[in-house]
């Protein structure tokens, strides 16, 4: 799922970008994974039990659950929103991919780059097959297996013996060898209580005497109570030797003449064991390679290896015939103390390979392969390397590189039944091979054409022998190790070079690809040996390496253990664009371990996602609203680009700045960047922008507030489409939902009708969907760092400010009297911004009443100027003289560090210091007075002060604030909207006037945020006035009945009370100021004058 993401990402954005992608799915068919769900199914383990039934059934079984999954994988991948094509899918079974590995095979053998030969691998005894040295590392457990030290006596004096340590006791009936290190020291010991001589490194004499290694107790005068040096040597002294076998079982083969010496290699350290270790060369891969070295086995040559594919001793080895390797242990252990040749014996807590899929322990075992001859061509590998860009380039010039440069050669066989057939065909003595390159030259030289290339088809297929006629050339056993089939992908999913020649050569080397970290040791290395091989070039140009999703507890995700959710579930809960966002915004981008976490895909859908859509919520509820005087919204770039609201340049300007700079880095393949920065501006759209311009949106600002509140709703539908069509790639389903609604403002819209939505030119709005449309270009023109910078100030002095406030424990609904900022080295422009434009944002979002920046010259009075070294620059350059320098750059007074920061030196125990580089400065609150709060930045470059003051007029302006807060709540809860006009009255307790007098104070406050309809008291309230919502809350600590009413007339005092019940039912959106109503009441006529007899509302009847 997360590399699957990473390719949709970046494929949807080339899309966007004006390139042609090709996305077809291919599915892995072949290889242990099928196999082993089989052998599970069959209850399969022994390969002759394949035999039995045979291949064709066995082959039969794995294809019908191949494409078991793919329809539930497809149903995951769309609903994911990957945007992949599955009818014109792959799959590594069909016959056209097969021919084309065949191809590619054939090609290596014509290169005289394929051999057979053995090779110590990995070997799963469950699945019985060779695993590659990748599949090896998946899945490491701690163990306990026996750890023994045995002893070889040498044949020319048994009484002195070579000592080895193993921890595979079933290994030593193979032994055919010992080594040493050709420099390493070794001694020739007597032990003092036994009296038995021994050859062994003299760094491990711990190994026999584990009390040397207990630092307290051992002491070098100790030895002679445990041991007497007899004699030293160095390793090539030991060379040759011979030795007498543990076991005779192999001592009198035909090979056996070259079996029980020692031999030499750099290999053998002296961190555990004895310093001379055992050779089995059939279960190790330095034991054959050492073997194979000093002429003890030849290439060809059949080895001691008397273990089946099933990890079960043979007959040769008596003792333990039939039974598992494993479990062989303690009975050859029994037998090598019998013989006396045990020294000792103990056990070993370690780590240990298991098979990945069958969960069992891996051994190590030699098997006959075919090699691909990689350290012949591994130069030039290196070269292709070179020519590839990775994100992050440290695997590619780390892990990758470190591979590739002592890579050896690859076996490609396996010995399995449903794979791609390795298609050699070859004489019984192997004196006539035939690589076969086509179905067209199988046909030809076999006289058998075939649609199918699998094992039940091609295994009975004869060659008839060229060299010996009237004999016949059969195809080997083995198959295509599944990693060569990856790296013949790109060559296979075209069917070249019988199809697509054109086509294929236009197109490679990729332009892209993605996997996982997995990968160094996997397709990225099978994909560059392969391409090499063929073409001298790499197999693509761009690549992103994804670290690995682990379950949150840090673990590896398992299947069986169930310790991570299911996507399926997640993906219904919380919505695909969020575990895609979660996914790219980590770590994983930068081949870096996430756990995952399901709180963190709600995080996003909290964070990111509900604030986007509440933007854009509000963004259409106020275009509805605006359109109510019956003027159609028609987005603008002009009416944009014409705006001089400070907030709508920087908004404008950053949505232009992010469209660059995503730009930028997505043609770098950098989205470890690219997605905070799309999070971050979400975060300035919906935290920033919508919320300092929330009442000028409204229609609630300015004397022309209607031409204000579209001006705002131009920038803001502006960047809500620009931002839609640069996320579309990274979230598509928002964003589509965004982009139809957004759509149908465009003039455009309408070209949408007889299929022009799908056809050219794209433009928004007539374009069906967002994924057709190019991607937004940055406008130059509206690019301002000045709007950025000094937007980036009022932020750090809102964040600042009201931390302050949290300090001093005073509501936001309390006003300040004042807010002082002192700015270290501020520019003019932010200084200009901050204090003109911005000022009326910053003293509302403080709620303050003053605000001020206090200028270079009298900072000194606010703050103080501090200057600490920066030890680990300085540590080096002033060594001892550090602490001194310390105490002289930190006792600077505030005027002495502002003169040195401006000279750009200081010089501190005679040593010139830089103080733009050396030093760290940062500014602290000096300011003396009780009522002054502070809260300097993080990075000591901004210092904001409150004046914490609580006179009567603050307070009565904070429970204003209050009482404002609660009829909004009460407006909200009884789900008007912002046009519906009500009337408020509150009732406090008998005796308290708190709220009354706050009111009174506060009105023009009042006025301004209900349109007029000041809060009254209840008294002023008609008795036909209809309460729409009430509640008991608090306002400065006192009991407050706040009520919202339908708007109702009032009458004064006194009034003929049938005209006053008239009047209860005149609706006060129909009366006009100054208007005369008639009415007739019981036959008399009777008129009323609004202003005289009766008012609009009781707030007006009150002013």
């Amino acid at each position: 799922i997360l590399a699957g993401t990473i390719k949709d990402v970046v494929t949807r954005y080339a899309v966007m970008s004006g390139k042609h992608v090709e996305r077809r799915a291919g599915w892995d068919c072949h290889g242990l994974p099928v196999e082993y769900e089989i052998d599970q199914k069959l209850n399969i383990t022994h390969r002759d039990q394949v035999l039995e039934m045979g291949i064709d059934k066995y082959n039969e079984t794995c294809r019908s659950i191949v494409t078991r999954y793919t329809k539930e994988w497809e149903s995951t991948i769309t609903r994911l929103g990957r945007w992949i094509d599955f009818e014109n899918d792959y799959k590594t079974m069909d016959a056209t991919f097969m021919e084309t590995v065949w191809w590619v095979f054939r090609q290596l053998f014509d290169k005289n780059l394929v051999y057979q030969g053995y090779k110590v691998m990995p070997f799963s005894m469950a699945c019985a097959t060779p695993l590659s040295n990748f599949e090896a590392g998946l899945n490491y457990k701690d163990v306990r297996d026996p750890a023994v030290v045995v002893n070889f006596p040498l044949k020319d004096d048994e009484d002195v013996a070579f000592v080895a340590w193993t921890t595979t006791p079933w290994t030593l009936p193979s032994n055919i060898a010992l080594c040493v290190h050709p420099t390493m020291e070794y001694v020739k010991i007597q032990d003092t209580k036994t009296g038995n001589k021994y050859i062994l490194s003299k760094g491990r004499l711990p190994q026999l005497y584990p009390i040397m290694n207990n630092k307290k107790k051992w002491k070098p005068d100790k030895a002679a109570e445990h041991f007497e040096v007899l004699e030293k040597y160095v390793g090539t002294d030991l060379v040759g030797k011979k030795y007498k076998p543990i076991f005779d079982f192999f001592a009198d083969t035909p090979a056996s003449g070259e079996y029980f010496r020692v031999l030499s290699d750099n290999y053998v350290t002296d961190d555990a064991g004895t310093g001379i270790v055992h050779q089995a060369p059939a279960f190790g891969e330095d034991d054959y390679r050492v073997c194979l070295a000093h002429g003890v086995i030849y290439k060809g040559q059949d080895l001691p290896c008397p273990v089946d594919d099933n990890g079960v001793f043979t007959k040769e080895v008596p003792p333990v015939k039939g039974m598992n390797v494993k479990d062989a242990d303690d009975i050859l252990i029994k037998l090598i103390k019998e013989s006396g040749r045990l020294v000792q014996k103990d056990n070993l807590d370690h780590s240990y390979p298991f098979c990945w899929r069958s969960d069992t322990p891996l051994i190590y075992k030699a098997v006959p392969s075919w090699f691909i001859k990689v350290e012949e061509i591994r130069e030039k590998i290196v070269a292709n390397n070179n020519k590839t860009y990775w994100v992050p380039n440290q695997v590619k010039e780390g892990r990758f590189h470190n591979w590739l440069v002592d890579a050896r050669d690859w076996a490609v066989s396996r010995n399995r039944f449903w794979g791609t057939p390795i298609p050699i065909w070859a004489s019984e003595d192997m004196s006539e091979v035939v690589c076969i390159g086509s179905i067209d030259e199988l046909a030809e030289l076999s006289g058998v054409r075939v649609d199918d290339l699998h094992r039940e088809t091609v295994d009975k297929i004869e060659i008839p022998s060229k060299k010996n006629p009237g004999t016949v050339l059969r195809r080997v056993d083995e198959v295509f190790d599944c990693w060569f089939e990856s790296g013949s992908m790109p060559y296979a999913q075209q069917h070249y070079p019988f199809e697509n020649k054109e086509r294929f050569e236009k197109g490679f080397p990729a332009d892209f690809i993605a996997e996982g970290l997995d990968q160094t040791r996997g397709w990225f290395y099978t994909l560059m040996v392969l391409a090499t091989a063929l073409f001298d070039e790499p197999a693509f140009k761009n690549l992103i390496v994804n670290g690995l999703v682990l379950a949150g507890d840090g673990k590896k995700m398992s299947k069986r253990l169930k310790n991570y959710p299911d996507p399926n579930l997640v993906i219904s809960k919380y919505g695909a664009d969020a575990l895609r966002l979660y996914l790219i915004n980590s770590p994983v981008v930068r081949a870096e371990s996430l756990k995952f976490q399901e709180s963190g895909v709600l995080g996003v859908v909290k964070e990111v996602f509900l604030p986007l859509y509440n933007a854009f919520r509000f963004f259409l509820q106020n275009v509805e609203r605006w359109e109510e005087k019956g003027v159609k919204f028609v987005p603008s770039v002009d009416k944009v680009k014409a705006t001089t609201n400070p907030t709508d340049v920087w908004i404008s300007a950053a949505a232009q700045g992010l469209i660059k700079y995503v730009k930028e880095e997505m043609a770098a393949y950098r989205l470890y960047t690219v997605m905070p920065a799309l999070v971050k501006f979400v975060t300035q759209l919906t935290n920033w922008y919508v919320r300092l311009n929330r009442d000028r949106l409204k229609g609630l600002e300015g004397e022309d507030a209607e031409a204000e509140a579209e001006t705002g709703l131009q920038v803001l539908y502006d960047v809500l489409l620009d931002v839609t069509m640069l996320m579309a790639p990274f979230t598509p389903f928002i964003t589509e939902y965004f982009y139809q609604e957004l759509r149908k403002m465009q003039p455009s819209y309408k070209e949408r009708e007889n299929d022009g939505g799908s056809s050219n030119p794209v433009m928004a709005g007539k374009s069906d969907s967002v994924h057709f449309l190019p991607l937004p270009a940055y406008d130059e023109s509206r690019l301002n760092e000045d709007a950025v910078k000094a937007m980036e100030a009022l932020q750090a002095i809102v964040e600042l400010g009201r931390n302050a406030r949290e300090k001093r424990n005073i509501s936001l609904r309390t006003p300040l009297k004042s807010v002082v900022v002192v700015l270290r080295n501020p520019s003019q422009v932010v200084i200009d911004g901050v204090t003109g434009p911005l000022k009326t944002y910053i003293l509302s979002e403080l709620n303050a009443w003053d605000f001020q920046v206090v200028s270079k010259e009298n900072e000194h009075e606010w703050v103080k100027l501090s200057l600490t070294p920066d030890f680990k620059i300085l540590g080096k350059k002033l060594g001892k003289n550090m602490k001194a320098a310390k105490a002289t750059i930190t006792g600077l007074t505030h005027d002495e560090a502002v003169a040195a920061l401006e000279k750009g030196s200081l010089e501190v125990e005679g040593v010139a210091i830089d103080t733009k580089s050396e030093v760290v400065a940062k500014l602290s609150f000096s300011k003396e007075g009780e009522h002054w709060e502070a809260t300097p930045s993080q990075e000591g470059d901004i210092v904001v002060a409150i004046d914490c003051t609580q006179d009567e007029a603050i307070l009565t302006a904070g429970k204003s604030r209050e009482l404002i807060n609660h009829v909004q709540q009460l407006r909200k809860a009884a789900g008007l909207d912002l046009k519906d006009v009500v009337e408020v009255f509150f009732e406090e307790e008998e005796g308290i006037t708190s709220t009354e007098d706050a009111v009174a104070m506060n009105v023009s406050l009042f006025e301004t945020k209900f349109k007029g309809n000041v809060p009254l008291p209840k008294k002023f309230a008609p008795s036909w006035s209809v309460p729409l919502r009430s509640d008991n809350v608090e306002v400065g600590g006192s009991k407050v009945i706040v009520s919202i009413c339908r708007p109702a007339l009032a009458v004064k005092d006194g009034l003929n009370g049938s005209v006053g019940m008239f009047l209860s039912t005149v609706d006060p959106a129909s009366v006009e100021a100054g208007a005369t109503l008639s009415c007739t009441v019981d036959g008399t006529s009777c008129t009323a004058k609004e202003g005289e007899d009766f008012w609009v509302s009781s707030a007006a009847m009150v002013k």
